[in-house]
């Protein structure tokens, strides 16, 4: 059975701040997810951008960078950052359908 995302992200999220990674994985991953939506697909980041979006939410964002690593949601090449993974949100239909 897996894990119900809006669940967990009302345990670890307080005000939009991780209060701490989760130690089981499934539900690590779910908040990983979350926060790699703030990351843009296609687009490059430096150290210091990736750090700022994450300071958003823990003060330790190195921890959550290694996570988001680790983990595949971003990629690192010589200090440049891409997201790599996580899940894409999916657009409703138009006014022009």
């Amino acid at each position: 059975m897996g894990v119900d995302p809006v669940k967990v992200e009302r345990a670890f999220f307080v005000d939009g701040r991780l209060q701490r990674l989760p130690a089981k994985r499934a539900k690590r991953l779910v908040v990983l997810d979350r926060i790699a939506q703030e990351f843009v697909p296609g687009i490059h980041y430096s150290e210091a951008q990736v750090d700022a979006r994450l300071k958003v939410f823990n003060d330790d964002h190195a921890a959550l960078r290694r996570a988001l690593i680790d983990e595949g949601f971003l990629e690192r090449e010589s200090g440049v950052y891409w997201r790599s993974g996580g899940s894409v949100p999916v657009a409703g239909p138009t006014d022009s359908e």
